[in-house]
């Protein structure tokens, strides 16, 4: 008697949905003998052998290429793992991705005696490659791992029953990675340098005596640029200085938005939706990061270098009254917290200035709509999305300065509150199958 498979893989296909974004060209490689659910109904799905690569090959041949390949069932079988991963190379676009899913090398003796008791088809017999040594393998075919992770410890239904039990082992046992399917995402070791159009956006609240200073010292990117500073509710005249701006700067492509909500988060993402630019940058109005800087965080992107930029200001040291202590040991504690969920050591989470790409943004809207809490900066929400939906994140040592006008518009305690709790929902989503 077979163990039914439908619960494991229906959980699998909503894992890999993680990584997809919808205006992406992506396709999915699975085993033709895999008990995969969506076999004949998954648009860009090709059934295949594991050791015949015609099917790839045919792909190739037709100069077919992808955003997002997934590989499912087919990479611990096969016999020639660093042709089969050059093929796959072939098929990326310069900034494309490689999800290849596996049976965890941890679980191959027990599914072993399953197989022997008939619980379970037979298969043939798998590699074992833990996922901490693929990338030594990946790197020999031009590939490096962005992120690995595990799903499924209990992937039974059981009324219901077992779906609880399953996240519950999840998210209780989430750092030892022994869940039954292994998930590590691939993007190309060498990116050629990919140009584009930018957008700047500015989101300023009684910020009226910063604004001439920051509009005039941010770099001229050329014609193809734009700069949307968007004005919240303000108690000085932060939105006529920034009309007057646009009126004095017509080479600088200024646009002016009225926000419609409140916070930072909402005012940021109001001016994404305004934005034409394929690379984004965010820049806070009280010139407390150099403006400057914005051309270094452009190159990192523009050179292939990464898929995210992240500001950091815990590197060097703070102007006197740039950020106090409390805020210090706040930023300094969640971002210990973060690196935990995110399995990335990054040094700053919460600064105000970062770059990407557009066509991340499907991956952006997809993390805060489905959040149980609101981010009220909107950093955490870039940092976790970057992280979840794969992006390669870098970061870029800015030099943090004290204002010069106005004050911090951030609640310490209200706002940490917040942000705790949207941290303990994020734990969960990074940990447990949806």
């Amino acid at each position: 008697m077979l163990v039914n498979s439908k619960t494991f893989y229906t959980n699998h296909a909503q894992e890999i949905d993680r990584y997809r974004a919808s205006q992406d060209k992506s396709l999915h490689l699975v085993n033709i003998d895999s008990r995969y659910p969506n076999l004949d109904s998954e648009k860009d799905l090709v059934k295949m052998s594991f050791n015949n690569f015609s099917e790839i090959q045919k792909l190739i041949d037709a100069e077919k290429r992808y955003k997002l390949i997934v590989v499912t069932d087919l990479f611990e079988l096969s016999e020639d793992i660093h042709y089969f991963l050059n093929l796959i190379n072939q098929m990326l676009e310069k900034d494309g991705k490689v999800l290849i899913t596996s049976i965890n090398p941890k679980w191959n003796r027990l599914l072993g005696v399953f197989e022997f008791l008939k619980l379970k088809n037979r298969t043939n017999k798998r590699n074992y490659i833990p996922p901490k040594k693929i990338n030594t393998i990946a790197r020999s075919s031009g590939l490096e791992l962005l992120l690995t992770n595990t799903r499924q410890i209990f992937p039974f239904s059981l009324f219901g029953i077992g779906t609880f039990v399953n996240k519950l082992l999840e998210l209780l046992l989430f750092y030892l990675n022994i869940g039954i399917k292994t998930y590590s995402l691939f993007r190309p070791l060498f990116n050629t340098k990919k140009t584009g159009s930018k957008s700047i956006i500015v989101p300023a609240k009684n910020e009226a005596g910063n604004l001439e200073g920051l509009i005039n010292r941010i770099p001229y990117f050329g014609d193809d640029q734009e700069i949307i500073i968007i004005c919240g509710q303000s108690k000085d005249d932060t939105l006529g200085v920034a009309n007057k701006l646009k009126a004095e700067n017509k080479k600088l492509n200024i646009s002016v938005l009225t926000q419609s909500g409140k916070g930072k988060a909402n005012a940021v993402h109001e001016a994404i939706e305004f934005s034409n630019g394929e690379l984004i940058a965010i820049l806070d109005s009280d010139i407390s990061v150099d403006p400057e800087t914005l051309e270094d965080f452009f190159k990192i992107i523009e050179d292939g270098y990464c898929d995210f930029v992240n500001g950091t200001r815990l590197i060097y040291g703070k102007e006197k009254g740039a950020m106090r202590f409390l805020n210090v040991l706040g930023n300094v504690s969640f971002q210990f917290l973060i690196s935990i969920v995110i399995k990335q050591k990054l040094t700053d989470s919460l600064c105000g200035t970062k770059v990407f790409r557009r066509n991340y943004l499907d991956h952006l809207k997809d993390w805060s709509d489905s959040s149980l809490i609101r981010d009220p900066f909107g950093d955490f929400d870039f940092i976790f999305s970057a992280a979840y939906s794969g992006q390669k994140i870098l970061e870029y040592p800015v030099h943090y300065r004290s204002r010069t006008y106005g004050s911090t518009q951030i609640s310490r305690f209200r706002d940490g509150w917040k942000l705790l709790i949207y941290f303990i929902n994020s734990l969960y989503r990074f940990n447990v199958s949806k």
